[in-house]
């Protein structure tokens, strides 16, 4: 693919890489790419809601993505190679066809409900972020949001985005009981940076504030500083972390930057477009940490990298994090948990005005 590619306004990508499990592709030329691609949403009508990991690296064994793909466009995401296995693209489409799990919430409560479950944490938004532009117009999370306070089990939710303060009524409830954390992602403090890796995302300030809100609603809250991306946001990271530390973040973790399958090509144009006086030292940078390779994806190393310069960043976070006690995770507990004696309400239709195909 050439690096010649325009800039699509507010997208991370500029089009469509090759599907890896399709054997007809198309290539459109530039002049043919829609210059303002429209989101459109799709039904998902899944039959189970709880998605299992048993990854040692990622943090939690269960997990809720009310959406699959992301409108936040953000052009290094790793989540972007899992709309493949809908037969669509890791690129363009991954942020403009957006798939909603309308039955999101009852499903939840059934789960919730049945004998075979084991109260535990479940995270929020494990694969894409469950507060990404569209759930400010169709409130899928936050329906799902009761359900977990319904039932106190405990929820990890991890965002980029302010809008997870619209549910601070229901955070600082679970809170009330050890049932809710939110981690923030930050990834830049720069907002030329920001805006151009992740276009429809929050900006620096207003995820700062979100920090800050959390915190003070009695809502544990943490910063994630990820993708620490080398030689383009790994300085930042004593900055960012004083920064959330400032705003009442309690603790910190961080991700490097993973460029797993097409993720490679995409980032590869995005450098190009709008760092290209930076884009040698980055790949050059990443490959130092991954074995001379732009992606491992080995769980002991895929988040963290290997040789002096991922040892480097990891001492600078040890460092800096204990220099500003950003080291105190909170514990959620399940002993709280219950299945309530009142079932739901009747289903909202969600799509009333959405027109979806």
């Amino acid at each position: 693919m050439s690096i010649d590619l325009p800039v699509i306004r507010g997208r991370g990508a500029s089009w469509n890489p090759r599907n890896r499990f399709e054997r007809l592709h198309v290539d459109l030329d530039p002049v043919e790419v829609d210059a303002s691609p429209q989101t459109v949403l799709l039904r998902d009508r899944t039959k189970s809601i709880l998605a299992h990991n048993d990854a040692p690296d990622v943090g939690f064994d269960v997990g809720i993505n009310p959406y699959r793909g992301c409108g936040h466009g953000c052009a290094y995401c790793y989540a972007r190679p899992t709309h493949e296995y809908l037969g669509l693209s890791a690129g363009l489409d991954f942020e403009t066809r957006i798939l909603v799990k309308e039955e999101a919430p009852e499903l939840l409560a059934k789960a919730l409900s049945a004998r075979s479950w084991n109260p535990q944490v479940v995270a929020l938004s494990g694969n894409t972020d469950a507060y990404q532009p569209v759930e400010r117009k169709l409130g899928l999370t936050r329906r799902c949001l009761e359900v977990l306070a319904d039932f106190r089990n405990p929820v990890q939710v991890v965002t980029k985005s302010h809008l997870v303060t619209r549910d601070l009524d229901l955070l600082a409830q679970m809170a009330a009981h050890q049932a809710a954390a939110v981690l923030v992602s930050v990834t830049s403090l720069r907002p030329e940076v920001q805006r151009a890796m992740e276009p429809r995302a929050a900006t620096p300030a207003r995820r700062l504030d979100a920090i800050r809100e959390l915190g003070e609603a009695g809502v544990p809250v943490g910063v994630m500083v990820a993708p620490v991306v080398p030689g383009l946001t790994d300085d930042e990271l004593p900055s960012i972390l004083e920064a959330a530390a400032e705003a009442g973040a309690s603790h910190a973790s961080y991700v490097l930057l993973r460029l797993p399958h097409g993720v490679k090509e995409l980032f590869d144009v995005w450098l190009a477009q709008h760092f290209p006086e930076r884009r040698d030292k980055v790949l050059n940078r990443v490959r130092a940490m991954r074995g001379g390779k732009l992606y491992d994806a080995r769980y002991e190393v895929r988040g963290s990298g290997e040789g002096p310069w991922a040892e480097h960043l990891r001492s600078l976070f040890r460092v800096t994090t204990a220099r500003l006690g950003l080291d105190r995770p909170p514990r959620l507990s399940a002993d709280g948990f219950r299945v309530p004696a009142s079932a739901r309400g009747p289903q909202i239709d969600l799509f009333a005005a959405a027109e979806l195909p």
